[in-house]
């Protein structure tokens, strides 16, 4: 008999196994939990027969989601986007769940016109009523934000026109989350209590929700205010920990749901100053359990019964995308956008969502969606999901196949760059137009250097021509927008997006078509500095070093350092290429999943049964292979240049530079020989 230790373990195991295949194949880590959900489950290879113990931290998961959901609504935020989000959003969510009762009154016509003696609630085998069809109808309208929104912050898209649509529907959908879950609880009343139980629910709701609201708000602030005060991050946390949990508990002891009231609770904390401290910190909590709430929604599903009507999940696979695909583009056309735009805002949005599993799997608990459903449901949600990157890499293809006036509006588009860019050579191409942009702008300007920039933020561009800037909209990471730049008349390229992705696929393009101009970029660290480097950029300037290099300047200064050495010194670590400085002491803290292949700096003090001593430096670099001395002190204090000549001696502390697993056998090979 397993114990709940034994499945904790083979869960994280099972999450950790998903999380590194889906890198590795650069899919969101959410696919790879449900895949190992049904690896491990009672269907396939029963490692874990009984997963209710762990369904309910699982359950917390659901929790944490619905919480940093309602950390990022914000008043003014839903006022400035009202129109996508009310107009377009609400339509698309109301639509999808009409379609979807509609369509379960005209099957079970036609399957009576037919002569099938089957009760409508017994449709399709699966106890489909009315009911299950707007519970059902509730889940198939989410749409994966987890999925579209990275996707489109890798392609910079989040400032273009379908990337607003875009967002606006994603964000209308995560609120609408909130009425579902009072609704579907209740729809599984009988039908003489049906109205009652609604009615109750929605009192319920509306009363609480406006205590909470009105004075919560005051009270929240005052709070994490007076823990905030106590300087102590254990207790910042418990107290985040209890503030959501509680109103979690309150609310579902006040007859709603879990995850109703940790959505509340971020709302509160979403209206202090402390809202980025607390996503930072409740994010390990959100993903790990939402992980493990998602391996048990795997674990749901059976694959015999989707390989034995596997025609079926094809269906409920192609047509609701289809629908969804239909209904978005034709909305978003409806309230105004080009066909272009229409089009890329119904390719993106097509698939299923994360929150589509979390209510399916609450209509299955409340009896709405039948055991026999969840299977052939849950399968053609996850391949909708699967299919989500495929068509977003290739929705320029798609929409350029289906509309010929994307073609010319994007022609357009190229000719007023062009119109912008004709009577300019020998300029600098800036690569977005936020403050690096434009502080480097400024100094062109000043220099009497003409410049051409192309940004994706309509408003942005808007405001900057009409102040007489050289900016127009276009997306650099596009080779037509490049070369209507006048890319191949320019000194230079300027790449100020701090995306690396971004980066290398612009370098790819000039270097493509424009090798002789040099390319210049901005990252935030160096951890992508090796790659820029191999893709042809002329210079990389990392944020943290040049950072860390003011820093040292201003301190040598104050220290009572001449001005004109701490120059010195700050112009021979930039001469260096940034090379001391990309070693760097690490702590504990520094080793995260991203810095793990970094080159770091360690010290190894020789003691005097040390292997080593004696030898040459030139006699040690053989023996360590990737690492190299960068620095030796002797036991005396005195530190000597490491020289090829110079011979270790007992008690010497050699400072190596190198990655930690060439790190750890250099050291151990100074030591043991």
């Amino acid at each position: 008999m397993a114990t709940t230790l034994d499945l904790t373990l083979l869960y994280l195991f099972a999450a950790v196994i998903g999380v590194v295949l889906c890198r590795l194949l650069r899919l969101p880590p959410m696919l790879g939990y449900l895949v190992v959900g049904v690896v491990i489950g009672p269907n396939a290879l029963a490692l874990a027969q009984d997963s209710s113990g762990v369904e309910h931290l699982a359950e917390f998961g659901v929790v944490f989601l619905m919480f940093v959901i309602g950390l990022e609504f914000n008043l003014p935020k839903l006022r400035s986007m009202r129109s996508l989000v009310f107009g377009l959003g609400s339509s698309q969510v109301l639509l999808t769940m009409l379609a979807t009762v509609v369509g379960y009154f005209a099957l079970a016509g036609v399957m009576a016109w037919m002569g099938d003696q089957t009760h409508p609630d017994g449709l399709l085998g699966w106890d489909l009523n009315w009911r299950s069809s707007i519970a059902l109808g509730g889940a198939l309208a989410m749409s994966s934000t987890a999925i579209v929104v990275k996707m489109m912050a890798e392609r910079l898209e989040l400032d273009t026109e379908h990337g607003k649509r875009v967002i606006g529907i994603l964000l209308f959908q995560d609120l609408a989350v909130v009425p579902l879950l009072v609704l579907i609880p209740t729809l599984s009343a009988s039908p003489a209590d049906l109205s009652r139980a609604l009615f109750i629910a929605t009192l319920k709701a509306g009363v609480l929700l406006g205590l909470l609201l009105a004075g919560g708000q005051k009270v929240m602030h005052w709070w994490l205010t007076l823990v905030a005060r106590r300087k102590s991050e254990e207790l910042f946390m418990l107290n985040l920990l209890l503030v959501t949990l509680g109103l979690a508990w309150l609310t579902e002891h006040f007859g709603l749901s879990l995850a109703l009231g940790a959505f509340v609770a971020g709302m509160l904390v979403a209206e202090t100053e402390y809202r980025h401290q607390v996503a930072a910190d409740i994010r390990p909590f959100h993903d790990v359990l939402l992980g493990l709430f998602f391996i048990t929604i795997g674990m749901k599903l059976d694959w015999h019964h989707v390989v034995d009507h596997w025609a079926l999940v094809a269906a409920l696979t192609t047509l609701p995308v289809l629908f969804k695909f239909a209904l978005v583009a034709s909305l978003a056309r409806w309230f105004g956008a080009q066909p272009g735009v229409a089009l890329r805002t119904g390719l993106y949005l097509a698939q299923a969502g994360e929150f589509g599993f979390v209510l399916l799997s609450l209509a299955g608990e409340h009896g709405l969606i039948s055991v026999q459903a969840q299977s052939p449901l849950l399968a053609s949600m996850v391949l909708s999901m699967l299919a989500t990157p495929l068509l977003i890499m290739h929705s320029n293809r798609i929409v350029t196949r289906l509309s010929a006036s994307d073609w010319m509006m994007q022609s357009l588009a190229m000719t007023k760059i062009a119109t912008k860019a004709i009577n300019t050579a020998q300029h600098v191409l800036i690569c977005g137009y936020g403050r690096s942009g434009q502080n480097l702008a400024r100094l062109l300007e000043l220099e009497g250097i003409p410049y051409i920039a192309l940004d994706l933020d309509p408003d942005r561009v808007q405001q900057a021509a009409a102040a007489g800037q050289h900016v127009v909209f276009g997306d650099a990471t596009r080779l037509q927008s490049l070369m209507a730049a006048g890319l191949s008349r320019a000194n230079a390229v300027v790449i100020t997006w701090p995306s690396v992705p971004a980066s290398l696929k612009i370098l790819a393009l000039v270097h493509e078509q424009a090798p002789h101009v040099p390319t210049v970029v901005r990252t935030i660290d160096d951890s992508g500095l090796d790659a820029l480097q191999a893709a042809g950029a002329a210079a990389v300037v990392p944020e943290a070093i040049e950072g860390s290099l003011m820093l040292a300047s201003q301190a040598l200064a104050l220290v009572g350092v001449p001005m004109r050495r701490v120059l010195r010194l700050v112009r021979q670590q930039r001469s260096a290429r940034y090379g001391l400085l990309r070693d760097y002491f690490h702590g504990a803290d520094d080793d995260s999943v991203d810095e793990l292949e970094l080159k770091r700096l360690q010290s190894v003090t020789l003691g005097a049964d040390a292997a080593c001593t004696g030898l040459s430096i030139g006699e040690l670099h053989p023996m360590m292979e990737a690492v190299v001395v960068v620095s030796l002190r002797r036991s005396g204090g005195a530190v000597v240049a490491p020289e090829a000549a110079t011979r270790v001696q007992a008690g010497d502390t050699l400072v190596l530079s190198g990655r930690p697993q060439d790190l750890a056998r250099a050291e151990h090979t100074l030591l043991n020989g």
